[in-house]
Order: C-alpha cells, then sequence, then structure tokens
C-alpha cells in the first residue's frame, strides 16, 4: 500500500510518501498564497494508493483531495513516537503555533496545550525579528549562539517586539545580542509551557523552528531531560498523518 501524509500549515507543505509501512520520499514547498494548491503538486503526482492529511488545511485538503484527516495533534504524537519509541513528550514550534504534548503508553496523547491564537516565538516570530535586525534566520541563530548575553526583550507579541527592537537598534544595541536576548525569550516562554503541560523526557523537538541550533540549544540547556531533534524535524505531522494510515488498517 502507498501512502500519501500531507501537513498543510501556515508556512509550508510538507508531504511524506510510505511505500509497504516504510518511508521513501519527503518533501517540503512553502505555503504561499494557496496551500491547497501546493498541496495538489503533491496529490497530482499519483504516487499513493490513500491520503491522510492534518494541519490548518486538513479539511480542505480532505474536501478537495478526499481521503481522511486528523489533528496535528494526534499526527505529531504518532510520528514522534514512532521516530523515538522512547519519547515522553513532543514540543513543535511551527510557523504561527506551538504544540506541546504529553504522551502515554504506545504514544497515545495524555494531555497537550497548542497556541494558536499568537504567533509569539514561532517561526513567523523569528522571520519579523530577522528582518527587523536586518540578518537571515540562519544569521540570526548564529549570532544568538556567540553573544555572550542578551538584550533583554520585554514584548512577545509579534508588533510590539519588532518595534522594540528597532527601538533597540537605533539606540546603538549590538545586534547580536538582541538576537540573543529574542531567542532567551522565547526559550523562557516555551520552558514555561513545558511545565505547565508537565512534559517529561525524553522530549521530542520537532517543526521547523527545530532547525535553529541557538532555539534547541537555548531549551536543551533548560529542560531537565534530553531532547531529542529528528533529522527531519519539519516532516514529523505528515509522517503521523501517513502513519494513521497503517493503523486504520
Amino acid at each position: 500500500m502507498r501512502i500519501l501524509g500531507l501537513d498543510i500549515g501556515s508556512r509550508s507543505v510538507d508531504a511524506v510518501w510510505l511505500e509497504d509501512g516504510r518511508m521513501v520520499k519527503h518533501a517540503v514547498a512553502d505555503s504561499g498564497f494557496d496551500p491547497a494548491a501546493v498541496a495538489a503538486t503533491f496529490v497530482d503526482l499519483r504516487h499513493h494508493d490513500v491520503l491522510v492529511s492534518t494541519g490548518y488545511g486538513r479539511h480542505t485538503a480532505r474536501a478537495r483531495f478526499g481521503g481522511r484527516a486528523i489533528t496535528e495533534i494526534t499526527a505529531y504524537a504518532l510520528g514522534a513516537s514512532t521516530l523515538f519509541p522512547e519519547a515522553a513528550s513532543v514540543l513543535d514550534i511551527g510557523g504561527q503555533d506551538t504544540k506541546v504534548i504529553s504522551l502515554g503508553p504506545a504514544g497515545k496523547v495524555a494531555d497537550f496545550e497548542m497556541n494558536d491564537k499568537c504567533a509569539a516565538g514561532t517561526g513567523r516570530f523569528l522571520e519579523v525579528m530577522a528582518r527587523a535586525l536586518g540578518f537571515t534566520l540562519e544569521e540570526m541563530a548564529a549570532e544568538a549562539m556567540n553573544a555572550e548575553n542578551g538584550v533583554r526583550v520585554s514584548s512577545m507579541c509579534t508588533v510590539f517586539a519588532e518595534s522594540e527592537v528597532i527601538s533597540l537598534v537605533h539606540r546603538g544595541e549590538e545586534r547580536a545580542r538582541i538576537a540573543r536576548g529574542l531567542h532567551d525569550s522565547i526559550t523562557t516562554r516555551t520552558l514555561s509551557t513545558l511545565r505547565r503541560v508537565g512534559v517529561r523526557g525524553p522530549l521530542v523537538f520537532a517543526g521547523g523552528v527545530a532547525r535553529n541550533q541557538a532555539i534547541v540549544k537555548s531549551i536543551g540547556s533548560g529542560f531537565a531531560g534530553d531532547v531529542l531533534v529528528p533529522q527531519e524535524a519539519q516532516i514529523v505531522g505528515a509522517y503521523g498523518a501517513a502513519l494513521d494510515a497503517l493503523r486504520a488498517g
């Protein structure tokens, strides 16, 4: 059986193809202004017999392409626990939301918290801050890691934080220290959420922001447990969606 798992998110559309239960291909594309059209480019390849979708656009995908749709929480729990059977929890920081999942036996969801009302600390937040500092995302992460300490950034609202960052630059603060302060703020916010949900390690860190080594290092230092980052952290949701088809039989 050939399965296509789609994770249609706010910033990217991720696809995973399974054949006889084994991942044979994966792809990531920018969502653009029409995520369903981007998803269609994967569906139109017709390299699947079964389709399962997740993410913001899952209901649109089900209506347009057929197949099944599952929640992001279910998809990430299944994907992460399959990649790391020892995992006890999952952190996903994506383009515009953050998900924290506590896992029970066999990768079942025991508890979760999802912030989808505010982009604070997400990929979108980092993109806006990098632009305000005149960095690429990769440059901003590198500068943050190299700075000995950071400038405190008081706001995590994307609009207010951007204004604050611009003011700090105009006051002559070092951009590297501002970058460090931004990453420290994201880490503080994330660790607070992890504690609130009561997660324990090992923690699987998935999503696009898991590619940011400054965030990974900072969270790893502050979390009381192992932090595991998949080699392809951005496709965990799509992988979980595809795996759900196997579980459903």
